[in-house]
């Protein structure tokens, strides 16, 4: 399976993920999250699992065997999340870690999968004793990768005695826009919300030429960040419904066809008449175990599919107690800066063009972060109030 196909399949799974996420746990408020950081952990996850399990998560992943899995990891850290920064391109960091219970070993087919593929560090922790301070270490990692945005990543009491594993992923971005907005003509405007109320926000504006497409009900714009000296373009796309309560509907559209998303993104820069953006700044986190539970990923919570963890005849008895995930951003008229950060416990248990386009986000609208050569998707959200972080 080439890299085209695996990120084209696991744009799908995001996009069904965020459709669920819109419809049940952001339903009146602002999200952002990674799809991307949910992915390597759940490969993680299913490189340590085996028969109904991994297929559960196989199907789920859109993969054909872990190989693949691990094969799109290695390619993904190599391609697209090297840092661009000394090239001039965005920074970016993306990192992996492991914590195990001291009394246990990792198999040693799967400490080289998760040192080599997935360029984990690994620590060898007490749970029995020193649950608190694990915890409290695994949140300072995930602080210190997102660059300070991502605080307290696991919560009070998602790490007990009875842990004997944690996976983690972070991941970091920040990315000049290619053409700056000129912050002097930045005004406050109306921007009109779901339960019919207008608030007065500050907008962000342009004469600029812009990517621009209109679609029956929809508009998307693309804002590129500043490119590096490498192939990679990395850009934001705004989806903005018609109607101003057209983000669910919007969202059910994105997430009905393999390819929707691909087939919609523009490509040719066009005059705009009134442009506007608003400024906003998110923090959102969810418990992701429960978003995949309704999606059909129950095995892995269950014991008895995690055997090919560790060396040990505890492995039976494994199983996925939470996934935590939790993500920033912020755009303003220099760019944005977003990070995310995913932990995963594991516990033992017995059991045709028109010559000029408007485009004006004076209501929600969903956003993504997307690496245009290979069409990575790194990051989506919701604004449903620019005020509200």
């Amino acid at each position: 399976m080439d890299l085209r196909e695996s990120i084209s399949n696991q744009t799908d799974v995001a996009l069904s993920i965020s459709k669920l996420l819109l419809s049940k746990e952001a339903r009146d408020k602002n999200l952002v999250y990674s799809p991307l950081s949910l992915h390597v952990v759940l490969s993680i996850i299913a490189a340590g699992s085996k028969g109904p399990t991994l297929d559960q998560l196989l199907s789920f992943l859109r993969s054909k065997s872990t190989d693949h899995l691990n094969s799109f990891a290695s390619q993904l850290f190599a391609v697209v999340l090297s840092d661009a920064s000394p090239a001039g391109g965005p920074r970016l960091s993306f990192a992996d870690g492991v914590w195990v219970e001291q009394s246990l070993s990792l198999l040693p087919s799967f400490k080289q999968l998760v040192s080599a593929d997935y360029k984990a560090t690994l620590a060898s922790v007490d749970f029995q004793t020193k649950a608190v301070e694990v915890a409290n270490e695994v949140n300072s990692w995930a602080e210190k990768e997102t660059n300070g945005l991502v605080k307290d990543l696991l919560p009070p009491g998602s790490v007990d005695s009875s842990t004997r594993l944690i996976f983690a992923n972070a991941l970091y971005f920040k990315g000049a826009w290619n053409e700056k907005f000129d912050s002097s003509i930045t005004k406050d405007y109306d921007f009109h919300l779901l339960d019919g109320r207008s608030i007065r926000v500050p907008f962000m504006t342009s004469r600029k030429n812009q990517f621009i497409r209109a679609f029956d009900g929809f508009k998307v714009l693309g804002l590129p960040y500043k490119q590096g000296e490498d192939k990679r373009q990395f850009t934001m796309y705004f989806f903005l419904p018609e109607t101003k309560d057209g983000l669910l509907a919007l969202a059910e559209k994105l997430a009905s066809e393999s390819g929707f998303l691909e087939r919609k993104l523009p490509n040719n820069k066009l005059e705009v008449g009134d442009f506007r953006i608003p400024r906003f700044k998110i923090s959102f986190g969810f418990e992701a175990s429960n978003v995949l539970k309704e999606l059909g990923v129950v095995l892995p919570f269950s014991v008895g599919g995690l055997t090919e963890m560790v060396d040990s005849a505890v492995g039976q008895n494994l199983f996925v107690s939470d996934i935590f995930h939790k993500s920033f951003i912020e755009v303003n008229e220099e760019g944005t800066e977003a990070a995310a950060a995913t932990a995963a416990t594991i516990q033992f248990g017995c059991a045709m063009f028109p010559t000029e386009i408007d485009f004006v986000a004076d209501h929600p609208f969903l956003f993504l972060i997307r690496e245009d050569l290979t069409g990575t998707v790194l990051f989506i959200g919701q604004v449903l109030n620019p005020q509200a972080e």
